[in-house]
């Protein structure tokens, strides 16, 4: 479900679901919240490094459970997805993210609390949310702005197109881009660079740049959720899940003209 390995005060937390593109399920929520619990306790880890397993870096919130959720037939996880974000959210140390091929939801959000995200060059990003007829994620709504400037986030969050490595560099979502086979190793090198670090150093370091943005982050996933609420379940929601499980484009003009 996700690997945990330590080497020179890093710690690398590798996703794990391979067969599903590293999407998250409950187990795999709860299983990475308790790697952050624990990564933050252990004074023997200075920096922790987040990535995936196979070809995807995590394809978000697997689909099939999150209708199972909506349906009452699946039991949420200890923490799920909301305590997941939240341990990122408060995670004390330098987190890097090491995209090492498709993320989606999520696989993308995250990148909105990553300290430094690398990118492998033949990755890509999507933020699915007007696809899905949902909203936006994870503090994304204030994150991404942060991070891109309003019209690139409004571009992520609203198209639900596909970013490349390229892009995202250019926008600033990720720190550097390199060939895959050497995302690992420049991710490494950086994470080295800042575990040689007094952690009581690199934790203060690191509050000192995000404390002021954390009431901001707190109320945009406040209102995220609150959104989510409104449309989880709707017509629109039904249509494209619907879509997915029949792998065709969802008509959303039908169902807003239906509703409208």
């Amino acid at each position: 479900m996700i690997r945990i390995e330590d080497a020179d005060r890093v710690r690398t937390l590798t996703l794990d679901r391979p067969e599903a593109l590293n999407a998250f399920n409950e187990a795999l929520y709860d299983a990475t919240a308790d790697a952050l619990i624990d990564a933050a306790a252990d004074p023997a880890v200075a920096v922790v490094v987040l990535t995936g397993a196979g070809r995807a870096f995590s394809a978000g919130t697997d689909l099939i459970e999150m209708a199972q959720l909506n349906s009452g037939t699946k039991v949420k996880g200890r923490h799920g997805f909301g305590g997941m974000v939240d341990r990122i959210q408060a995670f004390p140390k330098p987190l890097l993210v090491a995209v090492n091929g498709l993320g989606l939801g999520i696989g993308a959000t995250v990148l909105g609390f990553a300290d430094l995200a690398f990118m492998a060059d033949t990755a890509r990003l999507k933020c699915p949310f007007t696809s899905l007829a949902v909203a936006p994620e994870a503090g994304s709504s204030v994150t991404f702005p942060q991070l891109i400037g309003r019209q690139n986030a409004m571009w992520a969050l609203l198209s639900s197109e596909w970013l490349s490595a390229a892009e995202c560099l250019e926008m600033g979502l990720v720190f550097k881009v390199c060939p895959a086979d050497e995302l690992m190793a420049v991710t490494m090198r950086h994470a080295r660079i800042l575990a040689a670090k007094s952690i009581p150093s690199l934790i203060e370091a690191k509050r000192t740049v995000l404390d002021g943005l954390g009431d901001s982050v707190a109320q945009a996933r406040r209102r995220e959720d609150a959104a989510f609420g409104r449309l989880l379940g709707s017509p629109a929601n039904i249509e494209a899940l619907t879509a997915f499980a029949e792998r065709r484009e969802p008509d959303f003009a039908a169902i807003d003209a239906r509703e409208g």
